[in-house]
This record gives C-alpha cells, structure tokens and sequence, in this order.
C-alpha cells in the first residue's frame, strides 16, 4: 500500500465507531525492532498499512485513533501501544479484549483461545515468530496478519457484553484508560534486571554485580554489530548462569545453559577474560557492593493488608480481586496512604465506583496497619 492508499484508509475509516488494531514488527529478527504492519479491521474490510512503505505512516491514523467516541478493539495492547506512541500515535478509546477477559476470571485468555471458544474459530498461530520485514510477505503471513483483526471486533462486542453483564464497566473502562496513559515510546535498550542475594559475601554481590553490568554491555554491543535481539546473543538466564557459576574453560563456558555455540566459538575468549579478571577484582576489594535496598516495613504490610481487602471484597462480589483494586493501585495506595476520602477520591485510575463501594473501608485498613 502506497501514501495515496493509507489516505483513503482513512477516509474509509471516517464513519465507523468500532474497528479492531492489531501490529506486527520484526522484534524476534532485528537489533532495533521496526514497525512492519498496522492491521485495522471493521465487520466489513480489512486493511494491512505496510509501514515499511516510504510514506506510508502509522501518524496518518492519529486522529481516529486519538477520537475517544471511536472504539478501539486491540488484544493485549500494551507492546502495540509503546509502538504507536514512538510513532507519534496515541490511543484513546481503547477496549482491550485481554486484559477485559482477565478482570473477567476467564482461564484462557489468549486470542486464539477467546476466538476458539467464543467464535467457534481456529486461529494459526504458525508464524508468531516469523520475520513480517520479509518482502515480499508471502500470502500465508498476509492471511495470519489479517486474521488477528478478521474476528476482533465481533470478539470485542461479546468481550464487552460478558464485561456489562459482570457490572465491571467502569473498572476495565479505568485499566484501558491506565494502558494507554502509561504506553511511553520503548525504551532503546530493554535494561538488565537481575537479582543478587543479600546472603552472599560483599566480594561475590560485586562480582556479579560488575560481571552481569558488563555482560549486558557487551551482549548489546554484539547484537547491534549482527543486527539481532539481544537475547540471540546471551539470555539474561545465561547471564545469570555465567555470573553464578563462571566458567573457567571454553570447555565450560560451551556447556553453560543458553550460551550458544557461535557466541562461545566468536566471543569465548572475551567472555572468560572478563569474568577472570573480575573475580580477581573483587577479591581485591576494588569493585563496589550493590547498595541495599531502603525497606519500608510499614509499606509491606499496608500492601498485605491491601491485598486481603480486596480478596474479601472480590468474594463477596463474585469478581476477581484485580477489579477490587488492580496491583498498580495496591502499590500506590500502600506507598502513599491517602489521608481523607477527598484525597483518595483523586487517586489516578481508582474511579468513582471504587471509591463508593470502598473509600471508607479502605481508609480504615491503612489506618490499621
């Protein structure tokens, strides 16, 4: 599709109040992961906007999908919505099929799942890991990306009316609103989080400190260089496997978990040198120990106190607990108590029905702990 046909995508778009989004990207393929296909779907068409097109842009859509009266149909938004965001897009009106069937407590939730059961369809979920940067992409792939928007917006209306008829409106409409407030552009780099034992020596939470640092560097280096995920290059298991249990040999080093044989055989002698020299380091004295985390006692039990609220309430109403309180408001809530029902009522994303059903008791529990 060339500028002139994302145009009249647009324009064809104009009269309708509920379409479904889906997108692809070449993630699992590429360094940096670009935007390959913004997929729109109504009961009646379906569209594939190839924005690896020169001029073809996701921002021609910024408007319809920023009007709040039209409804957007995704399922499990929150990766596209990052996408959209760096590319100058921001949702509103979004009803998510996924996160409306979890508050739901159904026990399958996925798209091929929902579409099974609710639709009597079956999805082919061949190619969730293919390359949608190929051109051109062959027909099957063209199929498999039409198909997550073909059933979308009949699955969103069912979606929707189990929604109204558990009396959840209002705290699904409140997580939607939350999904798309909080969807920034993805960060460049995805960071390293690993967790080091307090338990351990000062000289080994440095090293692994230093060595799981330097690691990630490296890997990230690797992987720009070959234009892969990061991952293709070292895991954070296998970075956590190298700095737990360092290898002192090729020999080893080929028979950690998740490192692959390319990396040991192109980068083994780095990998070693690092990690020996390292250690040598730390048991010198000369690498800083992570710092302890600040504990707040206080803010531990007012989430567990939290936490056995909402399970009560959800009993009592039949619900899941997430739509007694979702974990964001848990967390905010046990991390600045509000002092009166006035202050509790402006929590982001608590809403007035919470705030009804349960202000007075909720003040109640964060004064008790």
């Amino acid at each position: 599709m060339d500028p002139v046909g994302a145009a009249a995508v647009v324009q064809a778009l104009e009269p309708e109040r509920l379409f479904a989004v889906d997108l692809e990207a070449d993630a699992m393929h590429a360094f940096r992961a670009r935007l390959c296909f913004l997929q729109i779907g109504t009961d009646d068409d379906i569209w594939l906007l190839d924005t690896l097109v020169p001029g073809v842009e996701a921002s021609a859509v910024a408007a319809l999908f920023a009007d709040p009266l039209r409804t957007k149909v995704f399922h499990a938004a929150q990766g596209d919505l990052q996408f959209l965001t760096e590319a100058g897009v921001r949702v509103r009106g979004l009803f998510d099929t996924h996160r409306a069937a979890t508050l739901l407590g159904w026990p399958k939730v996925g798209l091929a799942d929902l579409a099974a059961e609710r639709l009597g369809v079956t999805l082919d979920k061949a190619h969730q890991q293919s390359d949608f940067s190929i051109r051109p992409l062959p027909p099957e792939m063209r199929r498999y990306i039409a198909d997550d928007v073909r059933y979308l917006t009949e699955l969103g209306r069912q979606v929707s009316a189990a929604v109204v008829a558990a009396d959840i409106v209002e705290e699904v409409q409140l997580d939607c609103e939350r999904l798309t407030d909080e969807a920034a552009a993805r960060p460049s780099v995805a960071p390293l989080a690993m967790k080091i034992p307090r338990t351990l020596p000062p000289a080994e939470q440095a090293f692994q400190l230093a060595a799981s640092t330097r690691l990630h560097a490296l890997r990230l280096a690797w992987a720009e260089a070959a234009d892969v995920p990061m991952g293709r290059m070292l895991s954070n298991a296998a970075i956590q496997e190298l700095v737990t249990r360092p290898p002192r040999d090729r020999k080893a080093l080929s028979r950690t978990p998740g490192v692959r044989g390319q990396v040991a055989r192109e980068h083994g002698d780095e990998v070693l040198a690092l990690l020996a020299g390292l250690r040598a380091a730390a048991e010198r004295g000369e690498l800083p120990v992570p710092l302890a985390p600040t504990r707040d006692p206080g803010r531990r039990r007012r989430e567990e106190a939290l936490k056995e609220f909402r399970a009560a309430k959800a009993l009592e109403r039949g619900v899941t607990p997430s739509v007694v309180l979702p974990n964001p408001l848990v967390e905010q809530l046990a991390a600045a108590p509000p002092a009166d029902l006035h202050a509790l009522s402006r929590v982001p994303y608590l809403g007035e029905k919470r705030t009804r059903l349960y202000g007075e008791a909720l003040l109640s529990v964060l004064a008790s702990v």
